[in-house]
């Protein structure tokens, strides 16, 4: 299976040949999740790496009283995956749950470890992808301690418009680490 999305994906890194592309994309499989199913829920391992096709993911944990604390979203052509859970076979602390109904390519570790040794620069790829994820979560950390909630706000409006037009209140309070009611006074202001 060719996907052009996943391919356009990996070919800005200018690492694979198309025959490298084409049999990168091999490894992967496509699934279908319906808007407020569960890709990945708490307590259960992740077995995949996944990328977006279609479609929006919120990746969220829920804490022993009950509240929901959103990490991050997965939109068209971002990768989403736990990364503990799918390397150390540990219990997922996440929840992965499709925000519209979506599709995704899945990678499992035993094909993942295959595509490393028949397309040797896609673990130097996947390498790369992870640096940025790292650098991403580095910079999420950085806002979310320097930066007030009004600002934070504002950096997601202004970043991921699309992604914030397809959330609810709560989900958008949950991501910025604020009380739905809070920003609701921040949206006043706006």
């Amino acid at each position: 299976m060719i996907d052009h999305l996943l391919i356009a994906n990996i070919d800005e890194k200018g690492l694979l040949s198309a025959a490298e592309q084409e049999e990168f994309c091999g490894y992967f499989r496509q699934k279908s999740i319906e808007k407020k199913a569960f890709l990945l829920e708490q307590g259960k391992v992740c077995k995949f790496e996944g990328f977006v096709l279609e479609g929006c993911f919120r990746v969220f944990t829920i804490n022993k009283k009950g509240n929901e604390n959103t990490l991050y979203f997965a939109a068209k052509n971002w990768w989403l995956m736990d990364i503990d859970s799918f390397m150390n076979h540990n219990p997922s602390d996440l929840n992965m749950q499709a925000l519209e109904d979506s599709k995704v390519l899945l990678i499992s570790q035993t094909d993942k470890s295959k595509l490393y040794r028949s397309v040797p620069l896609a673990e130097k790829l996947f390498r790369i992808m992870f640096q940025k994820s790292i650098v991403a979560w580095q910079r999420r950390l950085v806002r979310n301690h320097s930066l007030t909630a009004k600002e934070r706000y504002a950096h997601f409006m202004d970043h991921y418009p699309e992604i914030a037009a397809k959330l609810t209140d709560r989900q958008t309070s949950s991501y910025l680490g604020i009380t739905h009611e809070f920003l609701s006074k921040i949206k006043k202001q706006f």
